[in-house]
């Protein structure tokens, strides 16, 4: 499935919530992997798989799934040659044991769960390697009686550890030692025995610093006197490591000659946690398991918007006496919606979820969902968003087939309202061939036209509350709506005569120009520019440039693109006609005959000008010293 239709109908969201009723990473880590199936076959029995779970929490029973984990990195740690440590077979033991009690809670519930049950019977009991790492593992560590070396290993290595003691325990009563010590009790360091002995002593005491007290005025030391029996000790634990490695490699020999049935154990909890969980989901949101096909038909009953709490139900119907939908409606009305919510039911189904409907819901199973919702401007590829949803309905245009559902609000609109228009109509037209089933919204009056002319397309309307500008969020089913835009334009106080005018226009799809001469009366310069802001501005008009709200005098008029120079603290810049206004005209600023250049020339270079035109041999030697 399109991963971009699946981000824009907020199907990851979806799996997010259903993920949370988990018990394990295993359950999780396969809801991460879910998607849509587009076999009716997979989708049904994902289904059954989900009322099945449902059934037995109805019943009041719970899959024993506590203390469950995701055991696959051990698995993949002994598949590279590595040995388990205690808490890794702590946590294979909970495993297995979990194992061995789902098994023998399914065993019995045919009757509610017969696919569950017979899941079941993949599981194989290992009890006996459960048992082994009970008895040579405790409390994350290997046991004294995992083997009979390693107990003899430990008897020995207490008693060395005795002798030490008591050889320790008489270094500290020896009435000639107690000046060197600090304090009298046996401190163990890196493994070490030692006593604190103070740092100016540590010369006049027979043995080996083993650390240093951090403001130095204590050594560790390890006395001459246990010298014999430390090295007895070092000797006993490089021992008593040899023999746990020996058992753990036991260990994790006995689960690496079963590791194949460890995998399948796996794959079926992962299976257990994720239908748990889905069937968990259905009944917090007393889903159903709908009716399903895969020619193209849906219906829904009540159906509700899985992200929305408290959202109006929808009733829906698409893929019998029509394969196309046209919605119309008000903004904000809750077209998209709409969409989505046909979009994500479907998909939640496909997946094996159960939705919240009313039954008679009947869903189709696709084999491709698509849609067009939201803003695609592409930054990146310097795209406007006309462009990017054009682009995206190519795609989608190319990879269509008869088992696909198209979603796409406000088709064919970011355009010239005529072009988008027809463009949508054509488009829809492409897709109907194809077999397509289509929901669109729009606003285009041209598109609603061609559905009610259409016999395969039907439309469809948002209701709108009129004494209070509510949305309702309901589809009416064939009938065409609209923007509501006159209502609320005169709710928003526009005139009557403005209301009634602009209701003429769209009835008689053309401007009455013999209508707007009988009502031109005549007006100043200053008011046209009021009603008019293309006004024709002059040389010497004084304006007023609206981002800085200073003045500036016109010296060329307007060009092909709009702008005009104007002079602005002595300094000539370009402006666009919008960005200025008239503050007095030319003609009530200069008297007729006024010499406007004198306006953008300064005295000296006038004075220049005037001793030229009489020829003035100064100001031709100024001229010729400035061009040097």
């Amino acid at each position: 499935m399109d991963k971009t239709t699946l981000e824009k109908l907020n199907y990851f969201e979806l799996k997010e919530i259903v993920k949370g009723y988990c018990i394990s990473g295993l359950g999780k880590a396969l809801i991460d992997k879910l998607e849509p199936s587009s076999n009716l076959k997979v989708v049904s029995k994902r289904l059954d798989e989900t009322s099945e779970g449902r059934r037995l929490l109805e019943a009041s029973y719970h899959i024993p799934l506590a203390g469950i984990f995701n055991i696959t990195p051990h698995i993949e740690k002994i598949e590279k040659g590595a040995s388990l440590d205690p808490e890794d077979l702590t946590m294979m033991s909970d495993f297995l044991r979990g194992c061995r009690k789902i098994k023998l809670f399914v065993k019995d519930k045919e009757g509610y769960a017969p696919t569950l049950c017979s899941y079941g019977e993949s599981i194989t009991d290992l009890s006996y390697i459960e048992e082994e790492i009970n008895r040579c593992i405790r409390g994350s560590v290997v046991d004294s009686n995992a083997s009979k070396e390693l107990k003899k290993i430990r008897r020995r290595i207490d008693e060395c550890e005795e002798k030490i003691r008591e050889r320790l325990d008489k270094f500290l009563k020896n009435s000639e030692n107690k000046k060197y010590i600090q304090e009298t009790f046996i401190s163990k360091r890196n493994g070490r025995y030692t006593i604190p002995i103070k740092s100016a002593y540590k010369k006049y005491v027979q043995g080996t610093v083993i650390e240093a007290s951090s403001k130095g005025s204590t050594v560790f030391m390890e006395p001459d006197v246990i010298s014999r029996y430390t090295a007895d000790l070092s000797t006993l634990k490089i021992e008593e490591s040899i023999e746990e490695y020996k058992i753990l490699a036991m260990l994790t020999e006995m689960i690496n000659e079963r590791i194949r049935d460890l995998k399948i154990n796996i794959e079926v909890i992962a299976e257990y946690d994720m239908i748990w969980a889905k069937a968990k989901y259905s009944n917090e949101i007393s889903g159903i398991k709908p009716k399903l096909n895969d020619h193209g038909y849906i219906k829904i009953v009540d159906g509700k918007y899985p992200l929305i709490k408290n959202t109006v139900p929808l009733n829906f119907e698409i893929g019998d006496n029509y394969r196309a939908l046209i919605i119309t409606g008000p903004n904000a009305g809750g077209k998209t919606v709409v969409l989505k919510t046909v979009g994500i039911l479907t998909l939640a189904v496909q997946s094996g979820f159960h939705i919240a409907a009313k039954e008679g819901t009947e869903i189709s199973v696709f084999n491709n969902v698509f849609v067009d919702i939201g803003d695609n401007q592409s930054i990146e590829n310097a795209l406007s968003t006309f462009s990017s949803h054009v682009k995206n309905l190519a795609e989608i245009i190319k990879q269509s087939t008869k088992s696909t559902l198209l979603l796409f609000d406000e088709i064919g609109s970011g355009t010239e309202p005529n072009e988008g228009a027809a463009l949508a109509i054509a488009i829809l037209e492409e897709l109907y061939h194809k077999g397509c089933i289509t929901i669109a919204t729009t606003h285009y009056g041209e598109i609603k036209n061609f559905s009610e002319e259409h016999p395969d397309f039907q439309n469809a309307a948002m209701e709108f509350k009129k004494d209070t500008l509510e949305p309702l969020y309901k589809l009416h089913i064939g009938k065409s709506g609209d923007s509501n835009a006159l209502y609320i334009s005169k709710k928003m106080g526009i005139s009557d005569s403005i209301i009634e005018r602009t209701r003429k226009y769209i009835e008689n799809k053309e401007y009455n120009y013999e209508m707007i001469k009988a009502n031109k009366v005549s007006k100043k310069k200053e008011e046209i520019q009021a009603l008019d802001s293309r006004y024709s501005y002059s040389v010497g008009d004084r304006v007023i440039l609206l981002d800085k709200n200073e003045s500036a005098i016109v010296y060329k008029e307007v060009d092909e693109l709009n702008n005009l120079v104007v002079l602005y603290k002595n300094d000539f810049i370009e402006v666009n006609y919008k960005r200025v206004k008239l503050d007095v005209s030319a003609s009530e600023l200069y008297p007729e005959g006024y010499d406007l250049n004198q306006l953008f020339t300064s005295y000296k270079e006038r004075k220049l000008e005037h001793d030229i035109s009489r020829g003035s041999k100064k100001a031709l030697r100024k001229i010729r010293k400035n061009s040097i």
